[in-house]
This record gives C-alpha cells, sequence and structure tokens, in this order.
C-alpha cells in the first residue's frame, strides 16, 4: 500500500544570509575576516543558547564577506543575531530573511 504525502505544512527551513562589503576585494584583509570569524561565533553562541537555529559558516571573497544561519523562524533567528550584526562595521550591508520561497531584505 503506498502512503500519501503529506500537504506541506510550512516545516520549510528559514535562513538569516548576511552580506558585508569589505573594504578590499578579493577576501578582504585578515583584520576584517577575524571581525567577521569573533561575530559568527558570538552569534552562534546567541543562537544555540535561544534554541532558534544555528550559524552554519561564511563566505569570503570578491570583496564581501557572507554569514549564513538557519533555523525554523528567519525572524525569531534574525531577532537574536541582529545586535551582532548592527554591530559589524562594515558597509554597505544587508540581510535577507528567507521564509520558505519568500524573501525580504534588510539594510543595517
Amino acid at each position: 500500500m503506498d502512503t500519501p504525502m503529506a500537504p506541506d505544512n510550512g516545516d520549510e527551513e528559514h535562513a538569516v544570509i548576511a552580506h558585508f562589503r569589505l573594504a578590499a576585494d578579493g577576501f578582504g584583509d585578515a583584520d576584517q575576516r577575524e571581525r567577521v570569524y569573533e561575530a559568527e561565533e558570538v552569534m552562534a553562541a546567541a543562537v544555540e543558547e535561544a534554541g532558534v537555529g544555528e550559524v552554519d559558516g561564511n563566505e569570503f571573497g570578491g570583496g564581501e564577506a557572507v554569514l549564513y544561519a538557519y533555523g525554523p523562524d528567519a525572524d525569531a533567528l534574525f531577532k537574536v543575531m541582529e545586535p551582532t550584526l548592527r554591530g559589524l562595521p562594515f558597509r554597505p550591508a544587508h540581510v535577507v530573511l528567507r521564509r520558505g520561497d519568500i524573501e525580504s531584505r534588510v539594510d543595517l
């Protein structure tokens, strides 16, 4: 007997994807990368403590740093991450909040 597929119940994973322009092309300088790594550690601990998801890593390249986080509620995840994200000095900067197939942008 085949089991029918359950309808989409909205349990899609949401994402917070933060983009920061670095001062130099490429991977930025060592001090910039270190600040991003430190912020990532702070956010990972805060997100874990709040139980809203996980900070999943970063990417550097093209003069940009990108941080990735995932969880069941992008808004709750962003709320925990926002103070640290706003504390990074690199501008321009923005965050993409992905809620399933819907995305919105928040300028920092």
